[in-house]
């Protein structure tokens, strides 16, 4: 299993709107950034992921779970976007904001840290396993 965070702006698709989606998830659309599209390619069902909240909130909110591999986007007739379908699985108890992962020098690597703008990007296991932590949760 790998792991990811996938960043959305609440005010256009929030943790609440995903967990609503039930286990039939939802397609995480409209990314146009190629680098983002590689790693949804390199996804595969079961995958985990952290669900993060963008703009004002910036944390870690949720947990998500691949459940369709990449597929052509279905808000574009471009067929060089494709997107990953995904689930909710479990909120973090406490979100674990962006302040508080610079904080901890164990996540001085971590892609949120040094590209904070890409939408979708890799989470090493250790990272995860820092994370659930700092969030009293678990996977």
């Amino acid at each position: 299993m790998r792991y990811w965070l996938f960043k959305s702006e609440p005010s256009t698709w929030s943790w609440d709107q995903q967990v609503a989606k039930g286990d039939a998830g939802e397609e995480w659309d409209g990314v146009r950034n190629y680098q983002a599209r590689n790693f949804m390619r390199e996804m595969a069902v079961g995958d985990r992921g952290f669900f993060y909240h963008s703009q004002k909130e910036k944390s870690v909110v949720g947990i998500v779970e691949v459940c369709a591999e990449a597929h052509l986007d279905s808000t574009t007739d471009d067929d060089r976007w494709e997107c990953v379908d995904i689930k909710a699985v479990a909120p973090i108890l406490t979100p674990v904001t962006l302040d508080m992962i610079k904080a901890d020098p164990r996540l001085a690597d971590m892609v949120l840290v040094k590209n904070s703008r890409l939408s979708v990007q890799p989470v090493t296991e250790e990272e995860w396993n820092i994370i659930l932590a700092l969030g009293g949760s678990q996977s």
